[in-house]
């Protein structure tokens, strides 16, 4: 019999991230706190641009945007966001989406299947993915159970299931 296989994947499905950005602006250009702030939320690239006229309605921002991406089922893991930075008239927070499992987080879930998981199992870095084989199904779930249970820096996603 041959091996069973799964793929480990990071992706973040962008029309559902470009549907919580834009709930997001029309709850910022509703609200009343936000009334007078300058406050607004856009694409710049593939990076989201938040910009406010001060650092705490910057951050109140993000923190809708956050809750926009959580109600449309993407975690707050793919989302990488730096300090508010100050301008000539108003702060800015640059937030980009991560897609893709990083080379050194590719070898760190390696390394944890390797010295945790079962030992009838392989595992593979192809690009921004990894390929974990085993001759049982049994021990792939185990790997699964494994990854989902350890605290990673990155959103996981288990496809191509065979």
């Amino acid at each position: 019999m041959a091996d069973s296989s799964f793929d480990i994947v990071s992706k973040v499905d962008h029309q559902e991230a470009d549907n919580a950005l834009n709930q997001a602006r029309k709850e910022i250009e509703q609200r009343y706190d936000f009334k007078g702030t300058d406050a607004s939320i856009e694409w710049s690239g593939e990076a989201v641009l938040i910009k406010a006229s001060t650092e705490e309605r910057a951050k109140a921002v993000l923190d809708v945007f956050q809750t926009k991406l959580i109600k449309r089922g993407i975690s707050l893991k793919s989302l990488e966001s730096g300090d508010p930075v100050p301008g000539s008239k108003e702060f800015r927070i640059t937030s980009t989406i991560k897609d893709g499992i990083s080379s050194e987080n590719a070898k760190k879930i390696s390394k944890l299947i390797r010295d945790e998981g079962p030992k009838s199992v392989k595992s593979q870095i192809q690009g921004d993915e990894l390929r974990v084989q085993s001759k049982s199904r049994d021990d792939l779930q185990e790997v699964q159970r494994l990854l989902k249970a350890a605290d990673l820096e990155v959103d996981l996603q288990f496809i191509n299931y065979r």
